[in-house]
């Protein structure tokens, strides 16, 4: 008797179905690019994996890859279409005042979906429907008489600016979420530093009042100012 008859006729004793095996169930592209911005959002970028994304639609990672390649080029499928879902402001003709306009745009956007910061700290991750603000300031500070090396880099200036404060106002938020956290600054500088840190020491009682007194636009018009001047030199 060969082995194939053994089997079967093990499998009729016992009652049970030798499984069919065939190719795994194929996926929707769509629902596994929401699927991973839903637990971006709610858990954040650490929380994603493909073997996560595969359990949630039943699947297995490995069908996952006929799709993407790794991690990465499903973090980009996520963060596409982003930028579109928020319509182009009307823009002035200036370029100085354009290339201000541009910035605080992206900056309110992104202040919007916060959890894109998340997947732009990796680097090189971006939604091709921003490059178009990328685009704009570059062409701005050209206009404004930057080199193309410095029109360069008042965007990375700009870029920064724009990803630092609102990684700041997300902690805020967050600790604004927790009332009854200790506050550690500026509520850890006493009079005994008066000597060592004499001007903290001076604003710590209005600290929170002057910072709470920020404008961003009026900062990044201040950047951008310091910008442009530099094309002297």
């Amino acid at each position: 008797m060969s082995g194939s008859e053994k089997t079967e006729k093990q499998s009729r004793k016992t009652g049970q179905k030798k499984k069919p095996v065939g190719r795994p169930r194929r996926l929707d592209p769509d629902v596994m690019v929401a699927t991973a911005r839903r637990i971006v959002e709610e858990e954040g970028v650490d929380a994603l994996s493909m073997r996560r994304v595969a359990k949630e639609l039943g699947s297995t990672p490995m069908a996952l890859y006929h799709y993407v390649q790794d991690k990465d080029e499903l973090l980009m499928l996520t963060l596409s279409g982003t930028a579109a879902a928020f319509p182009r402001p009307e823009l002035p003709e200036d370029p100085r005042e354009r290339l201000v306009a541009v910035a605080v745009h992206m900056h309110d956007i992104i202040g919007q979906i916060p959890w894109v910061l998340d997947i732009l700290a990796l680097g090189e991750l971006t939604d091709r429907n921003a490059l178009w603000m990328v685009e704009e300031i570059i062409d701005c500070a050209l206009a404004c008489g930057l080199s193309p090396a410095r029109s360069v880099r008042a965007y990375r200036t700009i870029w920064s600016y724009v990803y630092g404060d609102l990684v700041f106002r997300r902690a805020a938020a967050r600790r604004a979420e927790q009332p009854s956290r200790r506050e550690f600054f500026p509520e850890m500088i006493t009079e005994k530093d008066a000597l060592e840190l004499p001007r903290l020491t001076e604003v710590k009682e209005h600290w929170r009042e002057y910072a709470a007194d920020y404008e961003t636009a009026a900062e990044l018009d201040a950047i951008v100012e310091g910008l442009i001047s530099r094309r002297a030199s």
